[in-house]
């Protein structure tokens, strides 16, 4: 059986007369999905894949599809005729444009064969003489083709059995997922790589023979980023341990420009010795003849770049742009070892380039070297690791997935270079640089988020327009903003008559989704309050790429400032540290930085022009109102008018004002400046390199307790209580527990599953959920809300949207705070954030 092997990414093109059995090719080998046609094409534009004057269209049509696959990486099939040069052309021009191969699979029917089947066939209303033409024209195709671009030529009968093999790519590499340590540029400098090496864990011990034995890491493999020789002292030596690593499984090496122009000079070729490539020469001089054929060979078996961990990982000397990746171009080719350049030179005579690593935007890490630079800095997912050893300045190593760089300090200079490598003086990263300047177009459409628990988020375009609003207008500077708090949904309505939401609800929903054991934790009478707190000042400068020193910030759950005044906030502020100081919380959790998520006490001090101006003002006039109409239906009694039950009814109205007064006094309380106010702090959510979603809330109160009593006068630790949903006594204990919170004015309870994030059946349920007193809800329904069959009403509220809601909120929330963690772009973050913006104006109840 005749094999074709075709690379895993390429445009395949049928190649043959009219009738010559494409079609039926394509539909036996390939699938229906990787197939175009020119004649369906030319149906799709006309109804008639007869009508040749539609072609035109057709061929547009074919190759805008061909491009949108080959740009997805998709194998392509082009199933038309194939027969003229120009054609073709367009259609390899096509493949390399998308950095994809060409084939041509050329379908050899003999013309009588094709003249029987034209006979036979109704859709074609063309003479003999067309199939003839077309015979002619596909045996001067036979000629040429070959020196045409393509880079697979075959040619078959379509009577034979064949077998397509797709090979994947020598790029392809993804079922390696590491753990890795890929080391930047040597430049024959091996006694630093022996230190790095060492530094890595790994063990390395020259044989009598000369070869290297390495033990290394369990499962780690070391990955080399090319230019392994020339300008340092050892290349040879280099080489040689480089060459045993790969051998024997232990390291994979990339090609880098100084390893192919020493792979040109092995061959033969004219270079010119210079950039140090003379000092390797003259060092390969003293050893044997087979040593340099094994150099010759190896360095004949290096690829440009590899593709790992399902697609995360991208190596490459130079770097390599999204649309290269896994991709096997000349184009590409050139990308991997040189960059690209602007055409212009510097003045040092040296090429200025393009830095490609500001614009990316694609999801894999992208580690690279080629550049030689003073320090280790991401940017957009990308990282340089050539830190100049050969220059004088160290070999580095990334170990990924930790992100975590390794270095050791050069030995000596053994190079000058041309263009001096100067020191890093700037105060931000090149990512928090890059940051100020935030990109809002792939906000102003509608995207999906997908996150690390698992839920699949869609931020739709409609809701984008008012968050998009808040944020540029109301927001606090946005590289504070790397978290928004979810909303909570209530429980379904209670089937207690006189109550709306009752906990007897919220445990009925946790115990129907497999939880057994809450955590209660009163709901607080303030103002959802996220603090971002620095250890020093400087850490706002360093981790969160501001402008100046700062201590935090505290903000509100829809991003905009709390504190008006910035000396009340920095007060607050000096509060918060001095107590983690005081508790030793940066030393324990080795940060400079916390991101914590409380309640600001009293709800006044956000709330007081509200509450003023709606509130109270509904409470007096209410009052007053009916103050008086009391008095008028008294006077109608007494002239002995029946309105005893019109009195009724402003009785008890009026015992609902002035309930509905007493609830929201609960809420105001005078403050100045921050006497006056607390902080109740309920999660620990981020440090430095964490994102505690993984600690049960037990731990989130016992380790804030520690905080809050370092000063209790402006820090409230939270009363919680347990509950164990098979123990009928825990329920009840905190069902009482609610009605004394509720009677005494408070607000009500949240009910936590201990798990932080839960899940049923692999489905996220309710992180918390929020049981609302009686009193409460009459500031948030009204006045009235359980009177003359108001509740009966209310009770035929729906909860569902407002639970989903909650869900597709804090899933984005945790994915903002792991995508920060992780440095990675700003964008990245605000993606999320954004996102529960955006998702506040769907159309839901806000009084849930």
């Amino acid at each position: 059986m005749k094999e074709i092997k075709l690379p895993e990414i390429a445009l395949v093109l049928l190649v043959g007369p009219s009738s010559a059995g494409k079609s039926t090719f394509a539909k036996k080998y390939f699938l229906g999905t990787e197939v175009i046609s020119s004649d369906y094409c030319r149906a799709l534009v006309s109804d008639d894949e007869n009508n040749l004057e539609a072609t035109g269209d057709a061929f547009d049509l074919l190759n805008f599809l061909a491009s949108k696959r080959l740009k997805r990486g998709k194998l392509t099939v082009i199933d038309a005729l194939n027969l003229h040069k120009d054609d073709r052309a367009k259609l390899v021009r096509l493949a390399k444009e998308n950095y994809a191969l060409a084939a041509a699979i050329m379908l050899d029917t003999p013309i009588r064969q094709l003249q029987e089947r034209h006979e036979v066939r109704p859709d074609r209303n063309f003479g003999r003489q067309v199939i003839e033409k077309h015979y002619d024209m596909y045996r001067r195709t036979l000629k040429s083709i070959k020196r045409e671009g393509f880079s697979y030529t075959y040619q078959v009968s379509p009577e034979e059995e064949l077998s397509i093999v797709r090979q994947p790519l020598w790029s392809n590499r993804k079922e390696e997922t590491g753990p890795f340590d890929i080391i930047g540029d040597i430049h024959g400098c091996f006694d630093e790589l022996q230190e790095l090496l060492t530094e890595l864990d790994y063990k390395v011990e020259q044989q009598a023979n000369g070869h290297y034995q390495i033990s290394g890491p369990a499962g780690r493999k070391v990955i080399f980023l090319g230019d392994l020789t020339d300008r340092g002292p050892k290349s040879p030596e280099v080489l040689r341990l480089v060459m045993d690593m790969v051998n024997s499984g232990q390291a994979l090496c990339i090609r880098g420009n100084h390893d192919d122009k020493l792979l040109r000079y092995l061959q033969g070729k004219s270079v010119n010795l210079d950039n140090g490539l003379d000092k390797t020469v003259q060092q390969l001089a003293a050893t044997p003849d087979a040593f340099k054929e094994k150099v010759k060979a190896f360095l004949d078996g290096l690829i440009a770049h590899y593709v790992l961990d399902e697609g995360q990982l991208v190596v490459a000397h130079a770097g390599l742009p999204e649309p290269m990746h896994g991709r096997a171009a000349a184009a590409v080719r050139a990308f991997c070892l040189y960059g690209e350049t602007t055409g212009e030179v510097d003045e040092f005579g040296l090429p200025v380039r393009h830095d490609w690593a500001k614009n990316y935007r694609g999801k894999a890490n992208v580690v690279y070297g080629h550049t030689p630079v003073p320090g280790i800095d991401w940017l957009n997912n990308t990282l340089n690791v050539d830190t100049g050893c050969v220059f004088g300045g160290r070999l580095t190593a990334l170990r990924y997935p930790e992100r975590e760089t390794v270095s050791v300090e050069s030995k000596a200079v053994y190079s000058e270079p041309v263009r001096p490598v100067m020191p890093n003086t700037a105060a931000q990263a090149a990512q928090q640089e890059y940051d100020d300047i935030l990109d809002i177009g792939p906000l102003r459409e509608k995207y999906i988020v997908e996150t690390g628990i698992g839920k699949r988020v869609i931020v739709r375009e409609e809701n984008a327009v008012a968050a998009l609003e808040v944020m540029s207008r109301f927001a606090i500077d946005p590289k504070w903003l790397v978290y928004l708090p979810p909303t909570m949904s209530p429980p379904e309505t209670s089937q207690l008559p006189e109550y709306l939401e009752h906990p007897l609800e919220v445990f009925s929903y946790y115990r129907k989704n497999g939880v057994r054991n809450l955590i209660c934790e009163e709901k607080h009478m303030g103002s959802r309050a996220i603090a971002v707190i620095c250890k020093d000042p400087e850490v706002a400068v360093k981790r969160f790429g501001m402008h100046s020193p700062a201590p935090g910030i505290i903000y509100t759950r829809t991003g905009r400032r709390f504190f008006q005044d910035e000396a009340t906030e920095k007060a607050f502020l000096e509060v918060l540290q001095r107590a983690l100081t005081a508790a030793d919380f940066w030393d324990r959790f080795e940060t400079d930085w916390v991101c914590l998520d409380g309640e600001l006490l009293p709800w006044s001090s956000k709330a007081k022009d509200l509450i003023i101006n709606q509130y109270a003002a509904v409470g007096a006039s209410a009052s007053n109102a009916l103050e008086r109409a009391h008095d008028v239906l008294q006077q109608a009694q007494s002239r002995g008018l029946e309105v005893g039950v019109m009195l009724e009814n402003v009785a008890q109205r009026t015992q609902a004002i002035d309930k509905y007064i007493a609830s929201y006094h609960h809420y105001t309380s005078e403050t100045e400046g921050i006497e006056g106010m607390a902080f109740a702090p309920f999660h620990i959510l981020a440090t430095e390199g964490k994102v505690h979603a993984n600690q049960q809330h037990t731990w989130h109160m016992e380790k804030l307790a520690e905080v809050c009593r370092q000063d209790e006068l402006y820090l409230l630790m939270t009363s919680h209580r347990f509950v164990n949903l098979e123990d009928e006594e825990s329920i009840n204990t905190a069902v009482s527990w609610w009605t004394e919170l509720t009677k005494a004015g408070g607000e009500g309870m949240v009910v936590k599953p201990l798990d932080f994030v839960s899940t049923n059946k692999d489905r996220l349920i309710q992180p918390a959920m929020k049981c609302r007193g009686s009193e409460y809800l009459r500031i948030v329904y009204g006045p009235e809300y359980d009177l003359n069959g108001n509740l009966e009403r209310l009770k035929q509220r729906h909860v569902k949207a407002k639970r989903e809601l909650a869900l597709q909120e804090f899933a984005l929330g945790l994915e903002s705070l792991e995508r920060f963690v992780r440095k990675e772009p700003l964008r990245r973050v605000h993606e999320c954030v954004f996102g529960v913006l955006a998702l506040e104006s769907e159309a839901v109840d806000p009084r849930l």
